[in-house]
């Protein structure tokens, strides 16, 4: 089936290359893809000169605006800059006229105008924000990781319902095990929001709750959800992407501080190259909004021309699975 994606073409660290470039490789990847370009044409038509794609899938849709990273208030900047490249881009989800939506740029913005202009699906408290730690073949997800820093108990439980939904459809694992962030493994752990909530998943006869996950053990692939609030779930992304960019660095120095261990690390490298490609978080592509009522992918903020694309195929999946139906219908069913 065909879909269209518009683009965020002015968002990210590296726009407008970066999406430009993501949208034509998408392009090339699927056939039957159509894409839409939001931002300034005469930037846009610069990054295409030159280029070979089918036009007849390609077009841009012009703004005059642009939601900066450096905005001091991303809800502000929704509402004022209607004519920015994310903005319009929004509208086209809300309208319908597109299919889903693919953005590097601003995450607050992005988070906030995902909730104020396309709208939450009826029923849901509070739109969450999915990561995938790259814990194995099948990755562990972790939500919500930045889309509300201040959390009440039923949004955690309502999270984890939203990922059961999503992870099952994703990798095809029914009953998916759901942990608790928190300071200790132990019930009664932590502080009173994850102590109400641990109740609350406790007591769901469907969810395969296994209790609480300390954030060390994130990365041993025990449990297929982590949930947590907004606030603790950023700090742990935040802090994952700082440790593995130290190692990196650490490992890069050592192996080139002596002849010898440079010729010890020719023979390892194919395998540190394969590690660093899984640790990149550019290499996700993007994460879901989910409980949002359209297709929203946040892509990373310097994401390059292949993590775009990665995230455009992303949001055509996640349009294939259905979630959003899916998850609509289940909340209607408990209410």
């Amino acid at each position: 089936m065909a879909y269209t994606i518009v683009v965020d073409a002015m968002g990210g660290d590296e726009a407008p290359q970066a999406p430009v470039g993501g949208a034509l490789l998408a392009l090339e990847q699927d056939p039957e893809l159509s894409l839409v370009l939001t931002g300034k044409p005469e930037v846009i038509q610069r990054e295409l000169a030159g280029k070979t794609y089918d036009s007849s899938r390609l077009r841009i849709v012009a703004t005059t605006e642009v939601v900066e990273n450096e905005e001091h208030s991303p809800a502000t900047a929704i509402r004022k800059k209607k004519d920015s490249s994310l903005v319009v881009a929004l509208n086209m989800v809300k309208k319908k006229e597109v299919d889903g939506l693919v953005s590097a740029g601003n995450t607050g913005a992005v988070l906030s105008g995902a909730t104020l202009l396309v709208g939450r699906i009826q029923g849901v408290l509070r739109p969450a924000l999915t990561v995938a730690f790259p814990t194995g073949d099948i990755p562990t997800l972790v939500l919500d990781v930045g889309a509300n820093m201040d959390s009440k108990p039923a949004y955690l439980l309502q999270f984890a319902k939203m990922c059961q939904i999503y992870f099952t459809k994703q990798y095809g694992i029914a009953n998916p095990k759901v942990g608790l962030l928190n300071v200790g493994v132990e019930a009664g752990k932590g502080n009173a929001l994850v102590k109400e909530a641990y109740e609350m998943l406790q007591s769901q006869e469907e969810m395969n709750f296994v209790g609480n996950i300390e954030a060390r053990e994130v990365f041993s692939g025990d449990v297929h959800i982590v949930v947590t609030d907004g606030f603790a779930g950023n700090v742990l992304l935040k802090n994952t992407e700082g440790v593995v960019n130290f190692i990196m660095k650490k490992l890069k120095k050592e192996l080139y501080s002596s002849f010898r261990i440079k010729l010890g690390a020719l023979l390892v490298k194919p395998a540190l190259k394969k590690l660093k490609e899984d640790l990149d978080p550019r290499a996700v592509g993007g994460t879901p909004l989910l409980g949002v009522d359209g297709a929203v992918i946040k892509a990373h903020g310097n994401s390059n021309d292949i993590a775009i694309a990665s995230a455009i195929r992303q949001c055509v999946r996640f349009i294939q699975s259905g979630v959003n139906a899916e998850i609509q219908s289940k909340l209607a069913e408990e209410k």
